[in-house]
């Protein structure tokens, strides 16, 4: 039987502005009606960041409460992973969220090269941000930028400081780190087989990769990342008019190799993720 395929829809980053894209969402309200859409077409997981008034990225807590409590409104089921990236904020406050207990929570376990700076994930706000999320019953994504964090992943989790199934997602295309390479890509794939055997494995591509980097996964067998804050185009002369638009494309991709896209209820139990709904 062909496994489902998860859909993942990363909202609004901290990146994207309304001047890149008007259809960015950067208010609440803005957010929770953006991934209702996507959530009533099939996407499963909600990526989230906040922004300020301002459209700037923010860190604060009650932000994040206030879209997470609008998310369980109005997408019942959905799986809620919050963002502990570092773009927007520095060192240990970067996990202050986690004390709302989302499903999910992004996790890079190594540093790499951004395009003007270094995204610094050092050893020990590392093992904090992975002590945090076990405390509070909070599913752990592992954000894979390099070959290393794929093997640092294993570490972890073998020194049981990461439990369970874990989720791991490619990123891809992010420019001076790992480039959309299909031979790499191959090789993540049977890296985390070899050293994660019981995961699942998804990816998102950046910009341009983001439709190819779904394409590859769907047909290998993996799960899909999409949506604006990784790309906000459909084709280079066209921007995307919504994240759903994003989430669209995604679903074509599924049919074309015969995946049906996994249903929330599904994307909970491939994830081993509790049923909220009730």
């Amino acid at each position: 039987m062909t496994t489902p395929c998860i859909i993942c829809v990363a909202i609004t980053g901290s990146v994207p502005t309304k001047e890149d894209n008007p259809a960015v969402p950067i208010s609440i309200s803005e957010q929770i009606e953006s991934t209702q859409e996507c959530f009533e077409i099939g996407a499963s997981i909600a990526h989230c960041h906040v922004r300020n008034s301002d459209g700037s990225p923010s860190i604060d807590p009650e932000k994040y409460r206030k879209l997470k409590e609008g998310l369980e409104k109005y997408c019942p089921g959905m799986i809620i992973q919050l963002s502990t990236g570092g773009r927007s904020g520095h060192g240990f406050e970067r996990g202050k969220m986690l004390a709302l207990r989302p499903d999910m929570a992004s996790l890079t376990v190594g540093s790499n090269n951004f395009p003007s700076r270094v995204y610094e994930n050092p050893p020990d706000l590392v093992e904090w941000l992975a002590s945090e999320m076990k405390k509070y019953s909070v599913k752990p994504e592992i954000e894979v930028f390099d070959l290393s964090h794929i093997h640092q992943a294993a570490k972890l989790k073998n020194d049981g400081k990461l439990v369970g199934n874990l989720y791991v997602q490619f990123v891809m295309g992010v420019k001076n780190a790992m480039p959309a390479d299909l031979d790499v890509f191959k090789y993540y794939i049977k890296t985390v087989k070899r050293l994660l055997p019981e995961s699942l494995w998804c990816g998102a591509g950046i910009g341009k990769n983001q439709q190819i980097l779904n394409e590859w996964c769907i047909e290998a067998g993996g799960h899909v990342r999409t949506g604006l804050e990784d790309n906000i185009r459909i084709t280079k002369e066209k921007l995307a008019p919504s994240n759903a638009s994003l989430v669209n494309i995604a679903k074509e991709l599924c049919s074309k190799y015969e995946r049906p896209v996994a249903s929330w209820k599904e994307t909970r139990k491939l994830l081993e993720i509790g049923d909220k709904s009730g």
